[in-house]
C-alpha cells in the first residue's frame, strides 16, 4: 500500500511538472540577453515593466501622485474656464471635453461649442487641442452654417494655462506649509 501511494505522489508531481511547463511559465531564454548580475536583471525588468516594488524609497513619505481629475491641474481650470457652458460630454480618462452649443439669449440666431483636448497632463501651451465652433442659423434651426472659430482658441488656452499655473502654485505651497508643519511637529 505504501508503494502505491508513494508512486502515486511521484506521478501527480510528475503530472504538475508538466502541465506548469506545457503551459508556458518556464520559457528557453538566451543566455546571452540575460545579465549575469541580479541587480542589472532586475533593472531590465524593470525597464520592461515587469515587476513591482513593495516598498518604493525612493518616493517621500505621504500622499501619492493620483491621477484623478482632482489633483490634475489642466483639467480643474478648463472646467473652471467654461463653467458657464452646458456640458456635452466629460472624460477624464479619454481627455475630453465638449461642451453643447451655448447661445447668450434664447432669440440668438448664433451659438457657440468648445471641444477640449488634453494631449498631456503637463501646464504647456501644446498641452490643449481646443476647437471653437460656430454655429449661424438663417431662419431657422434648420439652415445653419457651422464654422471653425480660431480667434476665441488663443484667448481660452491662455487663460486655462493662467489658471492651471496658479492651481499648481497652490498645491506647491501647500504642500510646503504641510511639510514644515510636519518638521516641527516632530
Amino acid at each position: 500500500m505504501s508503494i502505491l501511494i508513494k508512486y502515486t505522489k511521484q506521478a501527480i508531481i510528475l503530472l504538475i511538472f508538466i502541465v506548469i511547463t506545457g503551459c508556458g511559465i518556464y520559457k528557453k531564454v538566451d543566455a546571452k540577453k540575460v545579465p549575469p548580475n541580479v541587480n542589472d536583471r532586475a533593472q531590465k525588468n524593470i525597464q520592461e515593466g515587469r515587476s513591482f516594488k513593495l516598498f518604493d524609497s525612493d518616493k517621500p513619505k505621504g500622499g501619492g501622485d493620483f491621477q484623478f481629475a482632482s489633483s490634475n491641474e489642466l483639467w480643474k481650470a478648463s472646467l473652471d474656464v467654461i463653467d458657464f457652458m452646458p456640458l456635452s460630454s466629460v472624460n477624464y480618462s479619454g481627455g475630453i471635453i465638449i461642451t453643447d452649443w451655448y447661445s447668450t439669449d434664447q432669440s440668438s440666431n448664433e451659438s457657440v461649442k468648445i471641444s477640449i483636448r488634453f494631449l498631456t497632463n503637463e501646464i504647456r501651451s501644446d498641452s490643449l487641442d481646443i476647437k471653437v465652433f460656430n454655429k449661424k442659423c438663417v431662419d431657422s434651426l434648420l439652415n445653419c452654417k457651422i464654422s471653425e472659430q480660431d480667434s476665441l482658441v488663443q484667448e481660452l488656452k491662455k487663460e486655462i494655462l493662467k489658471k492651471a499655473t496658479m492651481y499648481k502654485e497652490q498645491i506647491q505651497s501647500d504642500k510646503k506649509k504641510r511639510n514644515k508643519s510636519r518638521l516641527y511637529s516632530q
